[in-house]
């Protein structure tokens, strides 16, 4: 597979002017010449092969040649929600859940959570979504949303599909089989308080668990995202 760039323009057959950080990375550190193929994506589903024609040292010059539209995110919308681990921890968290195709991440605030981004730290989490993309081949950006309170995110009514909470002594095989959208949600360092479980389950969400040890933030949530997978 060719290098793969990231570019937010609209893309079609024909030439475009890359500048910026990607164009830096394009002639610096990939060092790509006239003549070389890369391709191209800006998230809209689809992939463009392209070739190098200039590089300037401010702005690259590519040619794109073809449009290709492969099948790489799964037949159904599943979310994760969850806080953000500490440090490095957050990153990681993004990367994963990217290459398992997830469609959106929510950061919570919990009662128990520490961790609350700033606008500066969500930008952060959206570069990390497009550096993933670049690596697993994924044409569509995993969705970052909003810093969003755990009391208002179970009763949000753009919330499609089953909705589901991990927490330690949930039910073992509670939320079924089959291709729906998923909604999954998962608490932080110590878990969700009883009175937030309790708000989820009267906006109509299932409780389950995920075996019989406790697991940090980023193992619950990608465990999640496999375990839709796998039921779809």
């Amino acid at each position: 597979m060719a290098d793969r760039f990231y570019i937010n323009c609209p893309l079609a057959p024909g030439p475009v002017a890359v500048d910026g950080s990607e164009a830096h990375h394009l002639a610096v550190v990939c060092r790509l010449r006239p003549g070389d193929a890369v391709c191209l994506f800006n998230g809209d589903g689809r992939q463009y092969p392209a070739e190098v024609r200039a590089v300037g040292r401010r702005v690259v010059v590519l040619e794109v040649r073809a449009v290709e539209a492969p099948v790489r995110e799964h037949p159904f919308r599943l979310e994760i929600a969850a806080p953000l681990p500490k440090g490095d921890r957050a990153q990681f968290l993004i990367e994963k859940l990217t290459e398992l195709g997830v469609a959106s991440f929510t950061p919570l605030r919990t009662a128990r959570g520490v961790v609350l981004p700033r606008e500066t730290k969500l930008d952060k989490l959206q570069r990390y979504v497009i550096e993933a993309s670049k690596q697993c081949g994924r044409n569509v950006l995993m969705e970052i949303g909003p810093l969003t309170d755990w009391a208002a995110f179970p009763r949000r009514d753009d919330l499609r599909g089953r909705k589901v909470l991990a927490h330690p002594g949930g039910a073992a095989n509670g939320w079924g089989v089959g291709g729906a959208d998923v909604v999954a949600a998962v608490g932080p360092e110590g878990g969700f308080t009883e009175e937030e479980v309790d708000s989820a389950r009267a906006a109509g969400w299932e409780v389950v668990g995920l075996g019989p040890r406790i697991l940090r933030v980023e193992t619950a949530a990608m465990a999640l995202a496999v375990m839709a997978r796998s039921r779809a």
